[in-house]
């Protein structure tokens, strides 16, 4: 199934469509909707000179997937990788191979521009996105903490 799905960079056209997925991503995240969320999350989305980018899987002309990422660096490899900070398929095109495919272009658009790796964090309990993570990636010993800044 997964063949008839495109992913491709998201365009100044795309608004709407990519709203609609955010939104759902900030529902299953349960994050608010906050208008002003979307309004700067889209325009680092267009802007060239922002570090974030973004991606959307169409199957049949319909937007089905998103995700976000940006080039990071890893100094003690002297290298470059990309980071996946947002991927979300839409909850009736799940199961067929949207998020798989997303990973294979992300993969690919690691290759193309020298990244030596495709990193991305998800729950501990996001159970159905692990099971496709474990089987196209490896997981890595590390544990991840949030320092808050200071006052």
């Amino acid at each position: 199934m997964s063949r008839s799905v495109e992913v491709r960079s998201v365009e100044a056209n795309d608004r709407d469509a990519w709203s609609i997925l955010y939104r759902g991503y900030r529902d299953f995240y349960g994050k608010p909707h906050d208008p002003a969320v979307l309004d700067i999350v889209w325009s680092w989305l267009l802007d060239s000179r922002h570090e974030t980018r973004g991606l959307l899987a169409i199957r049949n002309g319909e937007p089905v997937g998103l995700g976000h990422y940006r080039t990071f660096a890893r100094p003690i490899d002297a290298a470059r990788g990309l980071y996946l900070d947002d991927l979300f398929t839409a909850p009736e095109s799940r199961g067929k191979g949207v998020a798989e495919v997303m990973l294979k272009r992300l993969a690919e658009i690691a290759r193309d521009e020298r990244a030596t790796l495709v990193r991305w964090i998800t729950a501990a309990d996001n159970a159905t996105a692990r099971g496709l993570y474990e089987r196209v990636a490896r997981q890595t010993p590390w544990v991840t903490y949030d320092l808050e800044p200071a006052n």
